[in-house]
């Protein structure tokens, strides 16, 4: 038996100010659209911007729905809209701010499984890595260099016979 460690490197800043500009600008474009997230269910609010190549920030915000499994996540909701908008153009990262309506956020929420699986399927299609900043109301901003970092193993169209 072999035993293999994975892991990833994270990138923790303590202010927004420590951040790029474009960077700083995307976060807060998240920040705005967790405001406008249809989540009378959960009361959890996230909004994500994405930053395509072209210069383009595409926005997305969680929207619930009483058949949770018919909800979609904020960052679905952008990427999806990102492929449909501009396909072909590439995604240079994504940004994620989370809110609780029930109690004060001082962790960053990453991308869940679901999430996690369609992001990774545009970076694998584009050929070149995602970066993920991520952000609560309050506390530290999590940012790592490509969202494989947080989907070690992922499954993609190469199990499928694609290359």
């Amino acid at each position: 038996m072999k035993k293999k460690q994975i892991g990833f490197e994270l990138s923790i800043f303590e202010t927004s100010d420590e951040l790029s500009k474009d960077e700083k600008k995307l976060l807060e474009t998240a920040e705005a659209a967790r405001y406008d997230a249809y989540a009378p269910y959960s009361n959890f609010q996230v909004g994500a911007a994405l930053l395509l190549e072209n210069g383009q920030i595409i926005i997305g915000n969680n929207q619930e729905n009483a058949s949770y499994p018919s909800g979609l996540c904020a960052e679905r909701v952008a990427v999806f809209q990102a492929g449909a908008r501009y396909p072909g153009v590439a995604i240079v990262s994504i940004a994620i701010s989370a809110a609780s309506k029930e109690h004060l956020l001082e962790v960053p929420a990453a991308p869940c499984g679901n999430c996690r699986q369609s992001i990774i399927e545009y970076e694998q299609r584009q050929k070149s890595p995602i970066t993920l900043i991520m952000r609560a109301e309050k506390g530290p901003i999590y940012s790592c260099t490509s969202v494989a970092d947080i989907l070690p193993l992922a499954f993609g169209s190469s199990f499928l016979g694609d290359s």
